[in-house]
């Protein structure tokens, strides 16, 4: 695969603090590639690092194979979408989308069809003749990506673009960007702290903790074989259930064991890995346990402590074996407060951490 940006040991202090520490990342071409993670984990200030907005201590940056680190922004064949819509108030749409060119000292012709291009792209069309104040928030946004999309570049970067809006708009304009993305076929490199618009957008999903990249892959294996504890709690909602406890042997076969309650683990793929006595933590997801009523064992009965509604599911609140869990079951299902249900996981979709290291096993 071609690489449309290559980062290579960047680093970035301010003063005594490190923010980003020896990064390495390469960023297909035409790939949509996701920084996610909470705030002041280093995501923006890489990606301001790759706009040259900020000046990295150390490493370089590479855009199609062309050393970029200390290029000017507008040079390096990038554009960008903030936060913030930072659209011109006293322009019409049409000016604020062409502005830029005309001040590159585009030829006007090449400028209308660009801006007719963008605004059929985005179907902001019929704005084109209004001021941004008469624009709604999705509207305002929709004319920001465009003034990023008339450059025509090699890589676009989304700055959390969509944390201004309301749920609503946020769920229409994820599709809007996934839909450019199919259309354009362009490099994209956007920056989230909400996993939804990572898993539905991403080609692949860079998690980010201090400054460093914890795992780097498709949203598939991000989520169901996440690299360590901080990954597989990151994402989820509601998040991954732990058990602390440890290896065991069972009737010749490994087990987990936890607070006296035996689950056997055939089905984990792990092999030697899985000595007794070795300190673990069972990381299941809330729809990867099963919930039965019926002829409930003593030994994996739990107790339905609050029930949440959701409309296609319910959410359960569950105590076991001195653990608090999350499990997601139909929404026909109803459990009241109380009710006495057995609990099996499916071990083939379960994660088992080193209680150590934190590591997946």
């Amino acid at each position: 695969m071609q690489h449309s940006v290559s980062i290579r040991d960047l680093s970035l202090s301010f003063g005594s603090v490190s923010v980003l520490k020896d990064l390495n990342l390469d960023i297909g071409e035409g790939e949509f590639l996701v920084l996610l993670g909470s705030s002041g984990c280093g995501k923006s200030t890489l990606l301001n690092c790759i706009a040259g907005l900020l000046e990295p201590t150390g490493g370089q940056i590479f855009i199609r194979d062309r050393n970029v680190t200390w290029e000017e922004p507008k040079d390096r064949g990038i554009g960008m979408v903030f936060q913030s819509y930072a659209l011109y108030p006293q322009m019409t749409v049409e000016k604020n989308l062409s502005f830029g060119l005309k001040v590159a000292g585009m030829a006007k012709a090449e400028i209308d069809k660009r801006v007719a291009r963008a605004a059929e792209i985005l179907q902001i069309g019929p704005l084109l003749k209004r001021k941004p104040s008469a624009l709604s928030g999705g509207q305002r946004q929709r004319v920001a990506i465009g003034r990023a999309l008339v450059r025509d570049v090699d890589v676009f970067l989304f700055d959390e673009p969509l944390s201004n809006l309301d749920a609503k708009l946020r769920s229409e304009l994820r599709v809007e960007i996934k839909r450019l993305h199919q259309s354009l076929k362009n490099t994209m490199i956007y920056v989230t702290h909400d996993q939804i618009e990572a898993l539905t957008l991403a080609d692949r999903i860079a998690i980010m903790k201090s400054g460093v990249i914890q795992q780097l892959a498709d949203p598939n294996t991000i989520y169901n074989m996440p690299r360590n504890m901080f990954v597989a709690g990151f994402i989820g909602s509601p998040s991954m259930n732990f058990l602390h406890g440890e290896i065991v042997e069972r009737g010749g076969r490994p087990a987990f064991a936890t607070n006296g309650v035996d689950f056997s683990l055939d089905g984990y793929a792990a092999g030697e890995a899985l000595q007794p006595g070795r300190k673990v933590v069972l990381g299941v997801r809330p729809e990867h346990v099963k919930v039965d009523e019926d002829g409930a064992e003593e030994a994996h009965r739990a107790t339905v402590d609050i029930e949440e509604p959701m409309g296609a599911d319910n959410l359960l609140w569950l105590k076991h074996a001195g653990h608090s869990m999350s499990v997601r079951v139909g929404g026909a299902r109803r459990f009241a407060p109380g009710t006495a249900v057995r609990l099996s996981f499916d071990m083939g979709l379960a994660s088992l951490f080193d209680a150590g290291t934190e590591e997946r096993i």
